[in-house]
Formats: structure tokens, sequence, C-alpha cells
């Protein structure tokens, strides 16, 4: 087995296991939920483990305290395979009344809430956990970190040269732990393998509503090209039509977009909507994203090769690699990673909030000179908008 690579979500899971009776840790199937948990619990069990699978639904339904039985931290994998250990977990808690006891994994939310009668505050914390950032998997050197941008941003320095082969291998393998240190080939079929899961079984299970091969493949072909833009569900439509039935309706392509959040592949970018100077209207649609970059260009089936043929999908695909790691990177500080647009076309890629109030503007852009000059425009004509007598100017 290959050694263990640190994940930046560690430090808060250290925080919350302090602080919080239980831990909820969600996110995308392989991302490393449950390698990541094993590192801090001392027990666990996998619910979806095949030789005890009917064991444990059966403990789950008649005698679920005993599948919460072992030394603390107990890991319970896949919890939503059996939600009513939801009550249980709360329930110990309560009983026991200590911080740290459990950490539960899940790769998709539960079909439905009929076996959970308690929200579970504050007895729970969550957290979201998604694949690995280029530092964790070994392809950043990290000289500039979120935090010193936020608390010294006048001493930054760093360089790292990555050519466009690099760089579009890096997007296309994506930031899935098993597929990080394989050879080339063997990196690219571990993406590939992903997008089959999500399009043949993953996205029917997760609420037991059969949905077509085809047209799931169709949908999240339409949503990588929508990649980084506030594209409407029913331009995602038109976009399907040509290749699908006059049936579809937007009501369907609404499903299939919910399916895929329940299971963690979209992880759409919410707005930021900050105090301005003008009096332009903000635009509050979300932003289309993966939680990965690999997800786009297997939607697509484009290899290394034919992403750096076409640069403009490359630019859009380099986004979403750069919005994974700046939501990684954000977490531990507390921050969340908005959007911005508004009526005047003024647009920023990100912004970075953290709970204290300071936040940060970026522009991703791919490409030389220009670009960055066109992005450092867009970034000072926004902060001259923000009136900073109601809010705080941009760290």
């Amino acid at each position: 087995m290959d050694a263990y690579r640190p994940r930046v979500i560690e430090a808060l899971l250290k925080r919350k296991l302090r602080s919080a009776g239980a831990i909820l840790v969600e996110g995308a199937k392989w991302c490393g939920k449950s390698t990541t948990a094993a590192q801090f619990a001392n027990s666990h069990v996998y619910l979806a483990n095949p030789a005890t699978y009917r064991q444990n639904m059966t403990l789950a339904e008649v005698n679920p305290s005993a599948l919460l039985e072992g030394e603390t931290p107990r890991l319970i994998d896949e919890w939503q395979l059996a939600p009513e250990l939801w009550d249980a977990v709360r329930g110990e808690v309560d009983m026991r009344g200590r911080k740290g006891q459990f950490i539960l994994t899940g790769s998709a939310v539960p079909p439905s809430n009929d076996k959970i009668h308690h929200t579970g505050t504050g007895r729970f914390a969550w957290l979201t956990m998604r694949p690995m950032s280029l530092y964790e998997s070994g392809d950043s050197s990290g000289e500039v970190s979120l935090e010193s941008l936020f608390a010294a941003p006048d001493m930054i320095s760093g360089n790292r040269e990555m050519n466009l082969d690099e760089l579009s291998y890096l997007i296309c393998r994506g930031g899935w732990p098993s597929a990080v240190g394989l050879d080339r080939e063997d990196a690219l079929e571990e993406a590939y393998d992903y997008f089959d899961a999500v399009v043949k079984t993953d996205i029917s299970r997760v609420d037991g509503v059969t949905r077509s091969v085809a047209r799931t493949q169709l949908f999240m072909r339409a949503y990588a090209r929508s990649q980084g833009s506030q594209t409407a569900l029913t331009k995602l439509r038109a976009d399907m039509l040509p290749n699908d039935s006059a049936t579809l309706d937007v009501d369907t392509v609404s499903s299939y977009h919910n399916a895929l959040k329940k299971i963690f592949v979209v992880e759409d970018m919410p707005s930021w909507n900050p105090n301005l100077r003008s009096k332009s209207a903000i635009r509050t649609s979300d932003t289309r994203y993966f939680v990965d970059p690999s997800i786009a260009t297997s939607a697509l089936g484009c290899g290394p090769d034919e992403l750096k043929g076409d640069l403009e999908t490359l630019g859009l695909i380099f986004e979403t690699l750069c919005v994974r790691d700046l939501r990684v990177y954000s977490q531990p500080l507390n921050g969340e990673v908005y959007h911005y647009r508004d009526s005047s076309g003024l647009e920023c890629d990100a912004v970075v909030h953290l709970r204290n109030g300071h936040y940060g503007l970026v522009e991703i852009k791919l490409g030389g000179e220009t670009a960055i000059e066109s992005a450092v425009k867009t970034l000072n004509k926004l902060e001259s908008n923000i009136d900073t007598d109601k809010m705080k100017a941009p760290s």
C-alpha cells in the first residue's frame, strides 16, 4: 500500500474532534475521506464491506448501539447506508457527554430523511472533503499559502515552472488519491473509471431513481462545457436536445443536476454580495463547477493532448482546477469561495471570504502578460466599487 499523503483538511478535523461529539465528513467517492478519517480513529466499522454488509444493516435496524461500540474516536464509514445511525450517534453523544466520539463519512446524502428525527445541532460538526489539491498531491511547491496572502500580502513570492503538457495532464488526472503516483496512462484511466461509475450506477443509487446512462453522459458533457459560467438549466437542456428526446423537460434536467449534487460530483459556486458604491445589480445565479476538473475532461472524452489543442476549453477547465484548490486551501481558514458578477458586466472569478470578514478577490487566467494585466484591471475596478465605509477593504 502506498504511503499516506497528508491532507489540508486534517487541521480542521483535529479542531472539530475537540469541539464536537461527532463529525460528519462528506464528499465525492474516492476523494480520500475514509483513509484520512482512519488516521484519527481508534476503531471502525465499514458499513459497505460486502463480508459484513447484511449483518451491519440488520444491526442498524434492530440494535444500532452495537455498531457504535469501540474505542473512540470510532469511524462509521458510509453512514448514509443506515440513516437510523444518525439518531443513535446523537443519543450516544448526549449520554457520554464527551467530545470526539465519532467520525462519520459519507459519499452521498441519504435517499430520504424518514429515519432521521433530529438535526444533530450541538452534537455534530460538518466537513466537506474534496479531491486532492496540487499541493496535497505533490504537484505544487506550496511556496505561496493562502493564509500568508491574508496575513502579509506584500511579502509574497513564488515560482512554479509548469509547461502546458504537464498542466493538461494534471487537469485530466484530477485529484483522486489512488491515481497520484501511478504511471501516466494508468492515472488517466482512473478518472475515466470514476466517470463511468457515476453515470452507470452512482447517479441512480443515490435516491433509487433509475436514470439513463446515455442521458447522464449528455448532461455531464453539457455541464463540462459550462464550467465557470452561470448557464441556466434551460440552456443545458438545449445543449442536450440534439442528441436526446424532445420529451426532455427542465424538471428532468434538474433531477439529474440534483442527483449529482447529492453524490458530490457537482459543487456549484454561490454568488458574493458585497456593499457597493455603484447601483449595479448583483447577479445571483450559481456558477457551474464539477468538484474536480478530471470529471469535465472525462465527460468530454478528451485527454491531455486534445485539451492542450483547444486552449479555450483548457482555460475553462483550468478554472475548475483552481477553484477546487482554493476551496481546499480556504477551508482550514474558515473560508468560503464565491463568485461575483453584476449587471454592468464586471466579474470576478473567485472571492475567498473568511468568517472574520476578511476577503480576497481572485482572477484566474491562463495566459501571458496581456491576460494578467486584464485581470489586474478587473480586480482594481471591483475594489473601487466596494463601499469600504460599510465593509472591510479586500485583503
